[in-house]
C-alpha cells in the first residue's frame, strides 16, 4: 500500500513539474521596448533552464490596426510600412518553422525563439539594407526561410496577420502599450509592468513545484532580504539602547 501512496506521490510530481505556464506575448517587429523585453529578458530566460516551464505564443501585431477591401487586407502599421512588412515575416515564421527529425537538439518552439530574437536584435539596423530574414533563418539552423519569404510576400501573409491583429484586438482594442506580456490567459497590468524588466521573477511565481534552481535561488535571496531588513532594525535599536 505505502509503495502505491510513493508512487501517487511521484506520479503527481511528474505531472506538476511537466506543466508550462502559458505566456501570450503582444509586440511590434519594430518597436525598440519590443525588442528590449524580447531580447534581454524572454530570450535569455526561455534558453536557460527555464525552457521547458513555458509555452509562449507569439503575437506579432501590436498598435497596427487592419482593414479590408474584398479578400485584400490593408494594414496601418505603429512604426511604418517596413513594420507590416516584418510583422507579415514574424506571422509567417511562426506558422512555417518546423524542426526536422535530424535536428533532435531543436524544437519548433525552440527554433521560432531563436529566429524571433535574432530578427528583434538586428531590428531597423539592417547591414547593406538587406533584409535580415535569411541570414537570421541560416544563423538558427531555419531550412523554411523560402516559405517564410513567399508566405509574407503573398496573401498567406496579409491573412496570418489579420489573425493576429484580431487575436489583439479582442485581448484588449485599442492595444494600451507595447509589448505586452500575459501569464496564464489572464492580463495584470502590474505583473506585465514588472516582466518588462524581471521577467524570470515573474515567471518563476507562476511555476509550480519542484520548482528550477534559479527560482529557489531568487526565493532564497527575497526570504532572507525579508528576513534581515527586522533583524537589523531591532539590531539597531538594541544597540542604541545598549550605548545610551
Amino acid at each position: 500500500m505505502s509503495q502505491k501512496i510513493v508512487g501517487l506521490f511521484v506520479a503527481i510530481i511528474a505531472v506538476a513539474s511537466a506543466v508550462k505556464v502559458p505566456i501570450t506575448v503582444y509586440y511590434e517587429s519594430l518597436c525598440p521596448d519590443s525588442a528590449k523585453l524580447i531580447t534581454e529578458q524572454i530570450y535569455p530566460a526561455v534558453k536557460g533552464e527555464l525552457k521547458d516551464h513555458v509555452n509562449i505564443e507569439w503575437v506579432p501585431f501590436g498598435k497596427s490596426q487592419f482593414s479590408t477591401q474584398g479578400s485584400d487586407v490593408m494594414f496601418t502599421c505603429h512604426h511604418g510600412p517596413n513594420e507590416c512588412y516584418g510583422n507579415k515575416v514574424h506571422a509567417c515564421a511562426i506558422e512555417h518553422i518546423q524542426a526536422n527529425s535530424y535536428q533532435v537538439e531543436f524544437t519548433r518552439e525552440s527554433l521560432t525563439l531563436d529566429f524571433i530574437n535574432c530578427m528583434m536584435k538586428i531590428g531597423k539596423n539592417f547591414p547593406d539594407n538587406v533584409y535580415p530574414g535569411a541570414k537570421c533563418a541560416r544563423d538558427n539552423q531555419i531550412n523554411t526561410w523560402e516559405n517564410i519569404q513567399t508566405c509574407a510576400n503573398n496573401t498567406e501573409g496579409s491573412q496570418l496577420l489579420m489573425k493576429h491583429g484580431q487575436t489583439t484586438n479582442h485581448f484588449m482594442n485599442p492595444l494600451k502599450s507595447v509589448p505586452v506580456v500575459v501569464f496564464k490567459n489572464q492580463y495584470d497590468a502590474k505583473v506585465n509592468d514588472r516582466a518588462q524588466s524581471d521577467f524570470v521573477g515573474v515567471l518563476c511565481s507562476y511555476i509550480s513545484q519542484p520548482m528550477p534552481k534559479i527560482c529557489a535561488s531568487r526565493n532564497s535571496a527575497v526570504s532572507i532580504a525579508a528576513i534581515s531588513a527586522p533583524f537589523m532594525g531591532l539590531l539597531a535599536y538594541a544597540l542604541t539602547k545598549l550605548f545610551n
